[in-house]
């Protein structure tokens, strides 16, 4: 399959999900005004780290006047969890040009790392294509959102809840994922142990559940297996 014709499948297939992320971009823009930044930071931070969970983060930080060390290091920690997003797809797209690498370091998001790699599970010809495909329709729609919550989101009413189409969409992408004990294992103590670890600073918690998965994945799989983990 060709460049073009993977990307408009990997574009065709991420449309649900980008109807999902636009409450989630309006509350980023609506948030990042009332945390007193102006509507280019606001943009400017949206296109510069381009993660949802880091940005609000970083927007409630700035907002209640953290040091700049304090901002960057939690950013930080809570993308720890690209790097095995990129260790796991990395081999699926190694024959890509270095730019096309670039451009895909930078789109990397949850969506589109779980799309991609549900694709690449049960396809051979799927490559960077397919990825970027998936990847840039969620670029878009989130630097718009973020325009479009920069100049009318904070007049969303507040009964709204725009911030719980978040969760929905991580459960579309995680149900489909869970497909034996291993990944149904690593679910559960990824979800489970980030949930009780809420509470610990810097938002350590999703980097803690997301490696705590990946263990009691690997080490469930390697008994099913019949191998010591």
């Amino acid at each position: 399959m060709s460049f073009l014709a993977d990307f408009r499948t990997g574009a065709r297939d991420t449309a649900p999900v980008v109807l999902g992320i636009i409450p989630f971009g309006l509350v980023a823009g609506a948030a990042a005004v009332e945390a007193g930044l102006t509507g280019g930071q606001a943009l400017g931070l949206s296109v510069i780290v381009f993660a949802g969970a880091s940005q609000l983060a970083a927007i409630g930080l700035l907002g209640d006047g953290a040091p700049l060390a304090v901002v960057v290091g939690t950013v930080l920690v809570i993308n720890l969890r690209m790097v095995m997003y990129s260790a796991s797809i990395a081999p699926h797209i190694a024959r890509a040009r270095r730019r096309w690498k670039a451009l895909g370091a930078y789109l990397l998001t949850d969506q589109a790392y779980a799309l991609s790699l549900a694709k690449f599970r049960n396809s051979e010809t799927a490559g960077i294509g397919y990825y970027l495909g998936t990847a840039a329709p969620l670029w878009v729609c989130w630097q718009l959102c973020t325009v479009l919550g920069v100049v009318v989101g904070a007049r969303v009413p507040p009964w709204l809840p725009l911030d719980f189409a978040l969760p929905l969409v991580f459960l579309a992408l995680l149900v489909p994922a869970v497909e034996d004990g291993a990944t149904g294992m690593a679910a559960l103590v990824g979800g489970t142990l980030t949930t009780v670890a809420v509470g610990l600073p810097y938002e350590l918690a999703l980097p803690v559940g997301a490696v705590a998965g990946v263990v009691a994945g690997v080490a469930t799989d390697a008994v099913l297996g019949g191998e010591p983990p």
